[in-house]
């Protein structure tokens, strides 16, 4: 390679084969979502053990259950910018540290307003967690496979909140409820190590801050040898481009903001349903005459079925993203409601919860990759974060709904007919965006046709 020679990284990432080093940064991203989804699930998980030990009304349940979200808002909104600004690998791990001290601090609680501020804390650090990680990743993925990276690392959240119902299941019995969140905080603690030795910066932003060479050609040269030369590297966004100087400016800029809004819309409904659903369910199936224990891995099978997120990011790196996820939101509606009309057939039911949280945790998995694609290196952080911290306002409401739905003793069919309409809401709100931003559909085309005809040049030695 000239001395003199300028990799473009991207072009640089389409070419080469995914490597080890890329593997490694897959795989802690994917613990980081996998114990986020652990700890944002806990806390329904073990509602019924703690009516039961504090003698608690349901009602008294409401401010534990949304502390949380309240939480992932804050965290989600704030570590967005800070990391389009200091980096992404810096907020990440510290983000992590942060909920893990708390999520383990909770298990110590003795009452419920102190176990609400600890999981108002954990909330903060989950928050800022999850938008960093879907960043990282995606901005290490060749442009062909970058919808179905991130949405298999996405998996880890469903995959997360459904090992914890399944552990729930089985440890309360055994140890108490506070064994739950003792796990959901020391895990972590491994992690953190783990990240602060082998995971890199993200190579994008290394170069949109103009930061060292030699860090840069450092990342590079451990995905190809062939970056060891380099002079110079250089970034190219297919995103639109933009005056604004900040993250948040990027995203509320004119090219943007109708797609900034709808996605927001978007996920703040799938997040209706999923923590109506995820908070509730266990006790709404005790209510129709299910035994606790079976109520609980009942509902653990509706984060399990989030795994199709990988179907879905293989359809989107194919064809129009926002068609696809939008018709996995009008399934989900129509899951849903059948879920209500079964409650009498334990069989039925739990397929149907399976089949409802394969749709609805596939659609809202696919959510993150659309963003990160949809956003420049720029604003990336800060777009992906704000939709999901937005989008967070959606859980407190689908547990304020539940918790409203039941207040007034409505059926258990009633509840689920009312919990699918926010899926319908969803679709409508992405084909809007796809209205407003049809250009989203071409340039992803192109830019996975051009990447694809790298890979064929790299396979036949034309590069």
């Amino acid at each position: 390679m000239p001395k003199d020679s300028t990799i473009n990284v991207q072009t640089f990432l389409n070419e080469n084969p995914f490597s080890f080093y890329q593997w490694i940064v897959f795989s802690l991203c994917f613990f980081v979502v996998l114990l986020d989804g652990f700890d944002t699930a806990a806390i329904g998980y073990i509602a019924p053990s703690l009516l039961k030990e504090w003698t608690l009304t349901r009602p008294a349940l409401g401010p534990v259950l949304s502390a949380a979200l309240f939480g992932l808002a804050a965290g989600a909104l704030l570590a967005g910018p800070l990391a389009d600004l200091v980096g992404r690998k810096l907020v990440l791990i510290g983000a992590v540290l942060l909920f893990s001290l708390a999520c383990l601090g909770s298990s110590f609680a003795g009452n419920l307003n102190i176990l609400t501020t600890a999981r108002f804390i954990t909330g903060v650090g989950l928050g800022a967690a999850m938008p960093n990680a879907i960043t990282l990743i995606s901005e290490y993925c060749p442009d062909r496979r970058r919808a179905v990276l991130t949405n298999a690392m996405f998996c880890g959240f469903p995959l997360g909140a459904a090992f914890g119902g399944f552990l729930a299941a089985w440890m309360i019995p055994q140890w108490g409820w506070r064994s739950v969140l003792m796990l959901g905080g020391t895990a972590p603690l491994v992690l953190v190590v783990l990240m602060g030795f082998f995971l890199p910066e993200s190579v994008r932003y290394l170069v949109a801050k103009k930061l060292p060479l030699e860090k840069i050609r450092a990342v590079l040269t451990r995905i190809s040898a062939t970056a060891a030369q380099a002079q110079n590297f250089i970034i190219t966004e297919r995103a639109p481009k933009t005056a604004a100087k900040s993250g948040f400016g990027v995203i509320l800029s004119r090219n943007y903001l109708v797609g900034s809004v709808m996605m927001w819309l978007t996920y703040f409904m799938g997040l209706v349903i999923f923590y109506a659903l995820i908070n509730w369910m266990p006790l709404l199936m005790k209510d129709a005459g299910l035994d606790p224990k079976t109520a609980t891995l009942v509902s653990a099978l509706f984060p399990l079925g989030g795994v199709g997120a990988i179907l879905f990011g293989w359809l989107m790196d194919r064809t129009n993203a926002n068609y696809v996820i939008a018709l996995g939101y009008v399934l989900t509606a129509v899951a849903i409601y059948a879920i209500g009309q079964a409650v009498g057939n334990v069989g039925l039911l739990m397929l149907l919860v399976l089949v409802a949280g394969t749709l609805m945790n596939t659609a809202q998995s696919s959510m993150p990759a659309l963003a990160a694609g949809f956003y420049p290196t720029q604003g990336r952080a800060t777009g992906v974060a704000w939709m999901l911290g937005i989008g967070r306002f959606g859980g407190i409401a689908g547990s304020v709904l539940v918790a409203e739905l039941t207040a007034r003793q409505l059926g258990t069919s009633q509840i689920f007919a009312i919990i699918a309409v926010p899926g319908l809401i969803a679709a409508l709100a992405l084909l809007i965006k796809q209205a407003v931003h049809p250009e989203t559909s071409r340039e992803h085309n192109v830019a996975v046709t051009e990447a694809h005809r790298h890979e064929a040049e790299a396979q036949l030695g034309g590069h």
